[in-house]
């Protein structure tokens, strides 16, 4: 699904030392399946997922989504396939407070409001919440529950990728297990990819891409961890 063929990413370009966040390197995703990237501060991994999804443009190179050239879509075709193709968790939840946990999992939705209502309610009841707490405004739910209403959200037009970075920093270890079986559930048929500098989290990943200072130093899929263990 992704082809990503030697990618830059440089920050400070007028500068005499310029800035890698991404240094010359190609990778290949498949379109479905739980990808995990994990790497230090600083290491690109995050920049990575937002060329990706086409929220940053890379410098040189390319990359070719579903056999699009992401960087020769026009802002309004790049609006479109982030709406209707791709979704997104963050570190923070960032649902609106005003709002109930259902009304936030639906403003993001595409469709009429009776089909997306019912659709927002039958996930948010798979990611474990029970029917009253659909009623609840961020404020009156747990760090848990916010991480698994932005899941349902970014869940609600059944985007055929998944961008997560860091969704599970903010989190308990409990929590942060739950999140990420959530997550393996829903790469059974899509893509998702992970971001974080946790390793523990990423025991199930299909691959595993290790960053350091901008480049790959490994890609690691499950049948390759499963032989070396």
């Amino acid at each position: 699904m992704f082809d990503i063929k030697n990618i830059s990413m440089i920050y400070d370009m007028d500068s005499d030392e310029k800035m890698y966040a991404l240094n010359g390197f190609s990778l290949t995703l498949p379109d479905k399946g739980l990808v995990g990237i994990i790497g230090p501060s600083g290491s690109g991994k995050s920049t990575l997922i937002y060329c990706m999804s086409t929220l940053k443009a890379p410098v040189e190179g390319s990359i070719i989504y579903d056999g699009r050239e992401l960087m020769g879509l026009s802002g309004r075709q790049r609006e479109n396939l982030r709406r209707n193709e791709f979704g997104f968790v963050f570190q923070k939840h960032y649902l609106i407070p005003y709002m109930t946990a259902l009304d936030n999992v639906m403003v993001a939705g595409n469709g009429e409001r009776p089909a997306l209502k019912k659709k927002a309610a039958e996930y948010l009841s798979w990611l474990g919440l029970k029917e009253r707490e659909f009623a609840k405004r961020p404020s009156k739910l747990s760090g848990g529950q916010c991480q698994r209403v932005a899941i349902a959200r970014a869940m609600i037009n059944s985007p055929k990728v998944i961008f997560a970075d860091e969704p599970t920093a903010s989190l308990d270890h409990e929590n942060a297990f739950n999140v990420m079986n959530i997550l393996k559930k829903y790469s059974e048929d899509r893509l998702v990819v992970v971001v974080t500098h946790d390793r523990s989290i990423l025991s199930d990943v299909d691959i595993l891409v290790e960053m350091w200072d901008g480049r790959l130093s490994n890609v690691i899929t499950q049948t390759e961890r499963m032989k070396d263990e």
